[in-house]
């Protein structure tokens, strides 16, 4: 049975073209209205399944006015409109849309965003079937584990990748959320084509333009030849913008007009370049949270967040960290050429008995470096942080918040193996630019050879 679709648009050509498309994806539209009150009716007469709505109709009542009556009486929406201005976003984010679309639009967006939207409505109302989730440990990627949680993902990752979609990975430092960016990829239709890492919280801001966009030869002091930017390298293939949160206000703006326009132009050229890329971005921030402190535009937050995944800790997908710590031993033993090949029953109750503060990432280097360590054919024990609490030394007395940062800092360091900057650095884990942990680090005298 075809399911019914309202539109709710006042301008004529538009709410026909979008008849047409939704008509030849095999949906039935059962009308037009162009005002509040003509929607109202349809709605009561017909029943529509979804509603596309514009945000401002004839009349005094906007889109998002009826917004809040769908909303009681439980029909899901999403939002058509080319009205991007900050205050509005607001008030449509408050609406709580399954999608929202920024005119003008093609065919294939149109039929991947309501796609995308029956899978978060089904999701809410926990009709999503979980029958065609394997029950067993599964490999895909790179991705091992059989925790419902990371299920999940694997699923998301399944519905998403064959899309055009943007995609938002969610997640904090360690979660693997880089390797998520690169399944997608590999089961896309662009790979056979390069996918592009951008590492946004390392980017000099001076640079952002040139190394996003590409410069001409000239176009400032220093640019003696034509550089190619990320995203003309990542033409017909895939962009992943990892910690997309760290990019400043003005670069939010140069990037959401290349996500609008589809688009580009060289810092110093006058010459516009079309691109077709897959946009992947990643944060561990709330970038919500970003948004309502004014450091993140939520029309970017709304253009990127067409499909998130979160992504699970370490710590609420314990059942996986067995099979993730053999796949490095296996891993390890093979590069470093060592006889290894089990974890005793002690240090596996060890591993699942620990936090992960570091998530995926430090119980790679754990084993890594257990592996080197090793000095028969089964990892015996591991050594691992035993202080719960490490502001109250053994003594009993407390440190001082200088030493406590210092021991912070150390730590951060210790499990990204002394890397400062850059992805799986320190400045990362510790959710601070690379900069302030340098000057933080002279100050504290942690020795820059720790790098």
């Amino acid at each position: 049975m075809k399911e019914k679709i309202l539109i709710v648009e006042d301008e004529f050509i538009v709410a026909n073209d979008l008849k047409i498309m939704l008509q030849k994806a095999d949906y039935q539209v059962i009308g037009i209205a162009s005002s509040v009150v003509q929607a109202r009716k349809l709605i009561e007469d017909k029943r529509p399944d979804w509603i596309l709505l514009d945000i401002m109709l004839k009349g005094t009542l906007t889109g998002i006015d009826l917004a809040w009556e769908l909303r009681e009486m439980q029909l899901p929406f999403l939002y058509i409109s080319a009205n991007t201005n900050q205050t509005t976003l607001e008030a449509v984010k408050a609406t709580h849309p399954y999608g929202f679309m920024v005119k003008p639009f093609r065919e294939r967006d149109l039929i991947v965003m309501l796609d995308i939207a029956k899978y978060r409505f089904n999701e809410e109302k926990g009709t999503l079937s979980k029958q065609t989730i394997d029950t067993e440990i599964q490999e895909i990627d790179g991705i091992i584990g059989g925790s419902p949680l990371l299920k999940e993902v694997i699923e998301k990752i399944k519905i998403v990748a064959p899309a055009e979609t943007s995609v938002l990975i969610l997640g904090e430092s360690g979660t693997g959320k880089e390797r998520v960016a690169h399944s997608i990829h590999e089961h896309s239709k662009h790979k056979s084509k390069p996918i592009v890492v951008v590492n946004c919280a390392a980017l000099p801001h001076s640079l952002i333009e040139s190394e996003l966009f590409g410069h001409e030869k000239g176009a400032f002091t220093g640019a003696n030849s034509l550089r190619i930017g990320k995203f003309e390298q990542a033409n017909d293939g895939t962009i992943f913008l990892d910690e997309i949160g760290e990019l400043p206000l003005d670069s939010q703006v140069k990037l959401l007009r290349v996500l609008q326009e589809k688009e580009i132009q060289r810092l110093g050229g006058n010459k516009t370049i079309k691109i077709n890329v897959r946009i992947v971005a990643a944060t561990n921030r709330c970038l919500e949270k970003e948004v309502a402190e004014g450091r993140f535009r939520l029309d970017l937050y709304y253009r990127l967040n067409v499909f998130p995944i979160q992504l699970p800790t370490l710590k609420e997908r314990k059942e996986d960290i067995e099979a993730l710590a053999n796949h490095f031993l296996r891993k390890y033993a093979a590069s470093s050429r060592k006889n290894i090949n089990g974890i005793s029953p002690l240090a596996l109750e060890q591993l699942t008995g620990y936090d992960w503060p570091g998530n995926i990432r430090e119980l790679e280097h754990l084993i890594e470096r257990h592996v080197l360590l090793a000095k028969t054919n089964e990892i015996e024990k591991f050594d691992l942080p035993s202080n719960p609490n490490p502001s109250v030394q053994h003594t009993g007395k407390m440190k001082s918040m200088e030493e406590m940062e210092k021991e912070h800092i150390m730590n951060a360091l210790f499990l990204c193996d002394g890397k400062v900057s850059g992805s799986g650095g320190a400045a990362e884990l510790l959710k601070m630019q690379p900069q302030t942990l340098y000057s933080k680090m002279k100050k504290l005298g942690i020795k820059q050879g720790y790098n």
